[in-house]
């Protein structure tokens, strides 16, 4: 260190206190990083790697990027989760003595960016800290570039709290969480790993920020408030806790006071619907599957909205459906005022257009960030609210009456404004011209002498070729001659004996006169002042506007409910959405319902409607049979989207809907290996299920999507078999279950509140049409062959697999797992118990257990199926060729039972 240079022993003094960060060190107009910093910042910015003296006899790496273009490398350098020192000059290298001081100002890390031109523009970037003792889980999270910041908690130690949380932070999607996981460690890793699949930047809390003490006082403090209990925080400690670790997190990595975050707002787990990662992502909510975008997506169909603050609420209310009757009903009264008032939502529109994003725009004035642009930006947001409220004073909707008067107009921040600062003012702070000269008596003197000043030196150009009959005299003006008269090479013999050589060029010489520099004096003199007073009033106003960030906020708020309702209205009226009902019973009929997404897709083609009726008794679960690509799928994920968009106040692609308001959606639809985590896809499917029969109630709506495909048929059968009386007879939820088992339609006759439904295809040959038509019954056939040959399976492959399919059919060529797959496809229920009961009740006789219960082993409830099925035989319709054939395969069944019989009693003795 004695050998470093005075300028890198500063840098590595600032370095070691953020050693965790990039640290950015202002030099002129240059950032530079030097040593391990300039090589990881130079490999991923990929930008040139050099060196510098430092005083030791090997140079240190060094790089660097232009102060003015920062932002672009902070972005970068963000995105790939790097943490951000910026150390700027803290006063000015011409009046330093000795060394300039520099120290670090901001922390920049991925939950904490403030760019607008960093950030999406209807999109949060979230910040969360989670803590956990002995007790439960608190769960605070805030957005810095808003100020919105919220707060929960979670009792309890069971994986049921555990799948909340990782619930919850899938739906917030934080860009980087500070944690603790004091006496929750095996949570923690289960936590953390799930945090790394969704790509979030993670970071411990030091344990000297976890004295609850030390944490009130820091939320007192930050707050203004004599105590806690006056934030809403009693008895609280989880909430408590998160909040002042997220609190403490913001003001040392931000270094300032940050009044725009002002209000804490508390949250329940049962205030809206919750809807879990696979939900989110099977209903394609806010990104689709496919393009990873916003693209494909229900946000995409719903996304009318004008200005950013409600494109982020709207994404909020997508994924928070309500679950309240009134407020639902409310919403949709709205949308149906709106919808019907044609001139008044374009008029609404135009009005919004002018809005800026006032949310952000406050948090750039609480942050001490905002420029004159921003504060011009504000006021003619302000200017449209009055136009706002007369369109919509008139409407008499309950809902909008409430939002107008939240609508605070602002009138005394536009005339602060509007009196102070210019119309067209400079960008920077120190440039000047900001302040209008009516509104400071200082401002105009020096405003004046100034002006007044470039008016005498255009006179004393023009007065000077006069008198030395230079036509060509220039007098002009640099920051470091000042100003001087200009005289090119060929006239220099008409320069007046009271000019003074000032400089020589090339072409021209330059001159300055006593006149001349007394008036520059003065000029310059009263530019400097009037840039310093501009400056200074300019903070004045911002601070004054500072004061107000809640009204704003408030407004903001008032705006981006108004133009999300009408962004609904207009969605409705440009693709014939209707108005749903909201029943009071347990129903959801849907009359010729549509995908909203899907039928956006379609180019060449128009959507088939279908309708939907289920609710908690006769018809709450429908098994749906049908091949491929007929559009179970799209159906089931239709009924659910319907019923999400009913609970977030919009109309719905429907004739005409009676929606019961469900307590959560679940979706089991598609799977795949999660190698990560050491998962099979039939794994995945299995755990995505036990999370949903542990979770889901009876006012649940369930989306299952072939169940069991992921093993043997045999398995895969009776799991979906027994997961469906499950739900018949225990859980009750309204369930759409799609399947490729046609045995299981069979229960449609044997449950009471099962149906069966198919979606009919039309054949021509060996080709089939889909029709995409729901109706009731089953399907016989799979129609797999068929598909195959849509999706472009080679001809001979085809003609193959139909000659295979042909010869099972016959029963000429049955290998044994077929034989297996016909021997499970003739079970019935017997004796009123269903597949899954028999199987137990056998498992204990097997054990031994309750000798006297009349059950079936095995191999006798095997001999009793072969006799059942004889007896159903029709012999009157059965061909001689026919007969043959079937006692044949009879007799290979009965005899491999007999020999599996012997196999087994061998086994037993063996053992």
């Amino acid at each position: 260190m004695k050998k470093l240079t005075p300028m890198m022993k500063q840098y590595l003094d600032l370095k070691e206190q953020y050693p965790d960060s990039l640290l950015f060190f202002r030099l002129g107009d240059f950032y530079e990083l030097f040593f391990e910093d300039a090589i990881t910042a130079a490999r991923e910015l990929e930008i040139t790697l050099t060196a510098r003296d430092c005083g030791q006899e090997e140079k240190a790496a060094m790089c660097g990027v232009p102060y003015h273009s920062v932002s672009n490398y902070l972005d970068r350098l963000v995105e790939k989760g790097y943490k951000i020192a910026i150390c700027e000059q803290m006063e000015d290298p011409s009046e330093a003595k000795g060394i300039v001081k520099r120290d670090v100002v901001r922390v920049i890390t991925p939950g904490t960016l403030i760019d607008t031109n960093l950030l999406e523009e209807k999109e949060n970037n979230y910040l969360l800290a989670l803590y956990s003792n002995q007790e439960g889980f608190g769960l605070s999270y805030t957005d810095i570039s808003t100020g919105e910041f919220y707060t929960t908690h979670y009792p309890g130690k069971d994986n049921i709290t555990l799948q909340s949380i990782k619930d919850e932070l899938g739906k917030i999607a934080p860009k980087e969480i500070i944690y603790s996981f004091y006496g929750k460690e095996s949570y923690g890793k289960n936590l953390l790993e799930y945090m790394r699949t969704l790509n979030i930047h993670a970071e411990t809390i030091d344990e000297w920020n976890l004295d609850l003490n030390g944490v009130e006082k820091r939320l007192k403090t930050h707050f203004q408030v004599e105590n806690i209990e006056s934030l809403g925080l009693i008895d609280n400690p989880l909430e408590t806790m998160a909040s002042g670790i997220l609190i403490d997190y913001l003001q040392r990595t931000q270094k300032r006071s940050l009044k725009h975050i002002n209000h804490i707002d508390f949250y329940g787990h049962r205030d809206t619907m919750l809807l879990d990662a696979n939900t989110r992502r099977n209903l394609e909510l806010t990104h689709s599957m496919q393009h990873k975008g916003k693209k494909g997506s229900l946000l995409w169909v719903l996304d009318k909205t004008v200005t950013a603050m409600g494109g982020r609420m709207l994404r909020k209310w997508i994924e928070e459906p309500l679950i309240d009757h009134k407020t639902i009903t409310k919403r949709l009264n709205t949308v149906d005022y709106f919808k019907e008032a044609l001139l008044s939502r374009e008029e609404l529109v135009e009005a919004l257009k002018h809005i800026y994003d006032l949310e952000r725009l406050t948090s750039k004035i609480g942050y001490d960030s905002a420029n004159p642009r921003d504060l011009i930006s504000l006021k003619n947001s302000i200017t449209y609210l009055p136009v706002i409220k007369e369109i919509l004073i008139q409407s008499q909707d309950q809902l909008l009456l409430e939002l107008l008067e939240d609508l605070d107009l602002l009138e005394n921040i536009k005339e602060l404004i509007e009196s102070s600062i210019l119309e067209e003012p400079s960008v920077g702070l120190k440039d000047g011209k900001i302040i209008k000269a009516s509104y400071d008596p200082q401002v105009k003197e020096l405003r004046e002498l100034a002006s007044d000043g470039h008016h005498w030196m255009t006179r004393l150009e023009e007065q000077e070729k006069q008198r030395t009959g230079i036509k060509s005299l220039k007098v002009k003006y640099n920051k470091i001659f000042g100003y001087f008269i200009d005289v090119t090479r060929s006239n220099l013999d008409l320069v007046p004996e009271d000019y003074i050589r000032k400089q020589t060029l090339a072409n021209s010489e330059r001159y300055i006169t006593p006149e001349l520099k007394e008036m520059e004096s003065k000029i310059l003199g009263a530019e400097e002042k009037i840039i310093a007073l501009e400056h200074q009033l300019f903070l004045q106003v911002r601070e004054q506007i500072k004061k107000h960030t809640h009204r704003i906020q408030k407004t903001a708020k008032v705006v981006a409910g108004i133009d999300v309702l009408n962004a609904f209205a207009q969605v409705a009226y440009e693709n014939d959405y209707h108005k749903p009902e909201i029943s009071v019973g347990d129903k959801i009929h849907i009359a010729e319902g549509r995908h909203p997404v899907v039928e956006k897709m379609l180019v060449e083609e128009n959507f088939i409607p279908n309708d939907t009726f289920l609710n908690n008794k006769d018809e709450a679960i429908s098994i749906i049979t049908g091949p491929n690509m007929a559009g179970k799928s799209t159906y089931m994920r239709q009924v659910a989207l319907i019923s999400l968009m009913t609970q977030i106040g919009s109309f719905v692609p429907a004739k005409n809907a009676s929606i019961s308001i469900v307590d959560r959606i679940f979706t089991r639809v598609g799977a795949s290996d999660d190698l990560s985590q050491g998962k099979s896809t039939f794994m995945v499917e299995m755990t995505e299920m036990a999370h949903i029969l542990n979770n889901a109630t009876e006012k649940s709506l369930l989306i299952l999507d072939e169940i069991g495909r992921g093993t043997s048929t045999f398995d895969g059968l009776s799991i979906a078999w027994a997961i469906v009386e499950e739900i018949s007879k225990n859980l009750k939820a309204k369930t759409l279950f799609s399947t490729h088992y046609h045995e299981l339609t069979a229960l449609g006759s044997n449950l009471t509140n099962v149906q069966n439904y198919q979606f009919t295809v039309k054949e021509e040959g060996d080709d089939i049409i889909f029709l995409r038509k729901v109706l009731k019954g089953n399907a016989d056939k799979s129609y797999g062959i068929q598909v195959a040959k849509l999706a472009g399976l080679p001809v001979k492959v085809i003609n193959n697999a139909n000659g295979i399919l042909h010869s099972l059919e016959n029963n000429k060529k049955k290998p044994k797992v077929l034989e297996d797959q016909v021997q499970i496809s003739k079970e019935k229920v017997q004796d009123g118990l269903s597949i899954r009961e028999q199987r137990e009740e056998t498992h204990q006789v097997a054990k031994g257990r309750n000798p006297e219960q009349k059950q079936l082993d095995f191999h006798a409830y095997y001999e009793r199926q072969l006799i059942d099925e004889v007896k159903s035989v029709n012999l009157v319709e059965t061909t001689p060729l026919d007969a043959l054939n079937y006692l044949y395969n009879l007799q290979s069944q009965l005899k491999n039972m007999t020999e599996e019989n012997q196999h087994g009693k061998k086994s037993k003795n063996a053992r």
